[in-house]
């Protein structure tokens, strides 16, 4: 029985602040306890238990140890997040990206779409943004109220000690009832610009830390689901209620566990000074304007991703390597040594393997260790995974063999999930069963895979004909990198020089070598198939060449050549070069 328990939470992709890279982790998607009805970053998150994934696991305690590998360059920051040496994430952020999942603006309303209960924003991008009603949040009134007043200067202080807070909206209310066109307004984005599409807004704003996050105009106070002990739940829930400002909710996360009171309170400090820079930010500001990007990215990505089980983390730029040291120390500084500065020549990606990882993971198909293969197929609508043994099929009880294939593929198709972002409805067609017991094995696997997966995902059992419905969260775009090469011989034209001349060509250049070499030895290098042609019969192509120029050629294969290719060496194994 295996006992997966994940310290992280729930992780949407980068953020950027300057040229340091970070995890930008939702930081109240999977560990928080209330649901915000028109907030779809608050939700319940599924309970961490220890299940059964079947007799082919084996039976031990499984130790997921992290790594996390950065490359840094000057147009573009990669992150790959390891687990036990496997590749299980991986985010490209370009460095001029200036609308991320969690950034705020002062935007401007465009247009009222009244048919779609929705507004157009302008927020900078070049396509507006989308905010819809219930993304609007019950505190709308109040958010409206201090925006304008921090904007003329009538409200002077960032607190809200003696701000009168505005009656909630109804749910069930009309965008034009609230908003009306060239009104600015105070918006954080919830999805990136995805497709043709620009970025969708929220009015419920979040503020996060490592240990909680705050949320204005609001007054509820949430711990984690994944903190199981009552006793500790009611000392956090005690210990904030005593430190938050007033018409400040709090959400309390699962690195809270465990925290005196003066570290929390230090965190509300610094969360506050943030919201006092965007107050002092909305005077005479004119919109669109960006308010506040994340923290500094490797603060992020420590402050989100970073847990006991992180054995190291590798990053091949000195600036951030000095950050990231420095903010360990300030909130772990036992895991200060678990930083490395990867000093080699051989890029960071390939000296770690992940570079092969992802030319391995992504494309259409994903091979697993037994043979048997993904298919994964992106529509319009949805992505549709297919599942197929392959030819390794064992010869042992046919129901066992499909059931191990079954929970194989699911392992992978969690890790697919999270390492490619697919998002949406996914569709999985696994390989038949017969027995019900079983189909409920492979769902309770499932399940216990997915449980490493920060994106919000439901998971409904198998269908009548045996298809996996998954909805999971999408935020931004899919990570889809080509695999494929340009082909060598054709050079992506997709055709080569008839392969029928290719005797009269070498005949064509070694006319011209023993002419402009007479007393050079001349060896061919070409194609297996070529030179066993060149060497076939009595007399041999080989002979002719002899019997002609008086010079005997020697005709080597090189398994690495395509058929059409050849090259002539001299006695020094020196190319001739004909061009």
């Amino acid at each position: 029985m295996y006992n997966l328990v994940t310290r992280h939470h729930s992780c949407h992709g980068l953020l950027f602040n300057g040229s340091f890279p970070l995890l930008f982790v939702s930081r109240f998607a999977a560990d928080t306890e209330v649901i915000f009805d028109s907030c779809p970053y608050l939700s319940v998150a599924l309970p961490l238990a220890s299940g059964k994934l079947g007799s082919w696991r084996g039976s031990k305690q499984n130790t997921v140890e992290k790594e996390l590998i950065i490359n840094s360059t000057p147009t573009e920051v990669q992150i790959a997040l390891l687990e036990n040496g496997k590749l299980v994430e991986i985010h490209y952020q370009k460095t001029n990206d200036n609308f991320t999942v969690g950034d705020i603006f002062v935007g401007r309303v465009k247009r009222l779409m009244p048919g779609l209960n929705a507004a157009f924003v302008d927020i900078g991008h070049p396509k507006d943004a989308f905010l819809h009603y219930t993304d609007l949040g019950p505190k709308l009134k109040s958010l409206l109220k201090f925006t304008n007043g921090a904007m003329s200067g009538g409200i002077n202080t960032h607190t809200f000690d003696n701000f009168k807070m505005e009656p909630d909206i109804i749910k069930t209310g009309k965008v034009d009832q609230v908003l009306s066109k060239k009104q600015p307004i105070l918006v954080q984005v919830l999805k990136e610009p995805i497709s043709t599409k620009g970025p969708r807004l929220s009015c419920e704003l979040t503020l996060p830390g490592r240990y909680i996050v705050l949320t204005p105009f609001s007054n509820v106070v949430a711990v984690s689901k994944k903190i199981s002990n009552a006793e500790e739940r009611k000392r956090l829930h005690l210990l904030v209620e005593s430190i938050r400002p007033k018409n400040f909710g709090v959400i309390v996360r699962t690195a809270a566990e465990g925290k005196k009171v003066a570290d929390l309170h230090e965190e509300v400090i610094q969360i506050m000074q943030s919201w006092e820079d965007i107050h002092k930010q909305l005077h005479k500001a004119k919109p669109p304007l960006k308010l506040l990007s994340e923290l500094d990215k490797t603060s992020s990505i420590l402050r989100d991703v970073l847990t006991d089980s992180f054995n190291r983390i590798v990053v091949n730029d000195k600036q951030m390597y000095q950050n990231i040291r420095g903010y360990l120390e300030n909130i772990s500084p036992d895991q200060v040594k678990i930083v490395n500065l990867h000093r080699s020549n051989k890029p960071v990606f390939d000296a770690h393997g992940i570079t092969k990882q992802i030319k391995a993971s992504f494309g259409k198909t994903a091979t697993m260790p037994s043979g048997a293969y993904l298919v994964i197929e992106h529509t319009e609508a949805m992505h549709v995974i297919d599942v197929n043994s392959g030819h390794k099929m064992g010869s042992s009880k046919q129901e066992d063999t499909v059931m191990r294939v079954n929970q194989e593929a699911a392992e992978e198709i969690a890790r697919q999930l999270r390492l490619r972002d697919i998002g949406g409805i996914i569709i999985i067609d696994f390989i038949d069963m017969r027995k019900a017991e079983q189909r409920k094995d492979l769902i309770k696997a499932m399940r216990q895979f997915m449980k490493k997966d920060r994106a919000q995902h439901t998971i409904l059992p198998l269908s009548k004909f045996g298809l996996m419905q998954i909805t999971r969260q999408r935020v931004r775009p899919e990570v889809n990198i080509s695999t494929s090469e340009v082909c060598p011989t054709c050079n992506g034209t997709g055709k080569i020089n008839a392969s029928l001349l290719i005797h009269d060509e070498i005949e064509r250049d070694l006319n011209f070598i023993v002419q402009s070499r007479p007393k050079s030895k001349v060896k061919l290098l070409i194609h297996p198939f070529i030179e066993a042609y060149l060497k076939k019969g009595l007399p041999s192509v080989q002979m002719r060449w002899y019997m002609k120029y008086y010079k005997w050629v020697r005709i080597q294969a090189n398994n690495d050549f395509h058929l059409t290719k050849y090259k002539f060496y001299d006695e020094n194994e020196d190319e001739i070069r004909l061009n």
